[in-house]
């Protein structure tokens, strides 16, 4: 199993949220939502909104109630930030409520009972990559240092790569659950001044080796390990350098309908198994064949 449902973030938001849980149609402030900027009416219109359009999640709440009981949700925190915006621009409830069912992540919740969804546009520039720029297949993952469905996921992954070292090229993202993972966020941004270093997949393998006991002691003591310009690296942790782009990366999933790690995109396809060599083999080989075999088989 991943770490889709963040089963122990859900349990302890719930814990903490059922006294706001009754409290949710009238709350003003919700977490992670910014209503700055919006005019008292536009702010007004927004919470009606989000108080009447459902979560995508599987929680069966409304989107206020979600951010309320669930903070760590990745769907209503991306779905809310749609709302906001279409009241920023004068849409329609109607318009809104259209950009709410026909979002990424409703689409994707809409496909989950499909192997791989349908392909959606990512942005990979500057992303790590590993494997053969000529790859007929990319693997995008997102994924996060501190995550033992990660871990187990690397050794998986490896496999792939050496079972289609021609085919298959792996493009990293970062998705790091800091709420679940107290140093995921460091190790993400260390990853990325590796990588600024030429050094990302060592500080990768060093990392995952090390994620049942990541502390700041132990990331610094893998960037060492590999040989990294310490001066370098520590400017880059302490000023915060790397920040941003892990946001946009994680902003980026949100927008996906990623909300748990690992998180596979195949040729820009999500999804959603398992991964482990010997379920995504006759995937892999079915996205190797020509266009025209692919169609009849459809047929």
């Amino acid at each position: 199993m991943r770490c889709f449902f963040r089963l122990a973030a859900v349990v302890a938001s719930v814990c903490l949220g059922l006294a706001a849980q009754t409290d949710w149609t009238a709350a003003t402030d919700l977490p992670n939502v910014d209503l700055t900027g919006l005019t008292p009416d536009q702010k007004d219109e927004a919470l009606r909104i989000l108080r009447g359009e459902s979560c995508t999640c599987g929680c069966n709440m409304k989107l206020a109630q979600c951010r309320m009981v669930d903070p760590p949700c990745g769907d209503s925190r991306a779905l809310a930030s749609i709302v906001v915006e279409g009241v920023r621009n004068h849409r329609t409830a109607d318009q809104i409520h259209e950009a709410l069912v026909t979002s990424a992540i409703a689409k994707m919740r809409a496909d989950q009972n499909r192997i791989l969804g349908d392909p959606m546009d990512i942005d990979t520039s500057g992303a790590p990559v590993r494997g053969p720029q000529s790859a007929r297949i990319t693997i995008v993952e997102f994924s996060d240092f501190e995550c033992s469905y990660c871990v187990k996921a690397v050794s998986e992954i490896a496999s792939i790569m050496a079972a289609y070292p021609q085919d298959v090229k792996l493009i990293f993202k970062q998705f790091p659950l800091d709420d679940l993972h107290p140093h995921a966020m460091m190790a993400a941004e260390a990853s990325l001044s590796a990588n600024d270093q030429g050094k990302f997949w060592q500080m990768h393998d060093e990392l995952y080796a090390h994620a049942g006991r990541l502390s700041r002691e132990t990331i610094f003591a893998s960037a060492q390990s590999i040989g990294l310009d310490m001066m370098r690296f520590t400017r880059d942790i302490e000023s915060g350098r790397f920040h941003k782009a892990v946001e946009a990366d994680v902003a980026e999933g949100d927008k996906l309908g990623v909300f748990g790690t690992p998180s596979l995109f195949i040729n820009g396809k999500p999804y959603h198994g398992p991964v482990m060599l010997s379920i995504l083999k006759p995937i892999l080989d079915n996205e190797l064949k020509p266009k025209e075999a692919v169609t009849a088989s459809a047929r």
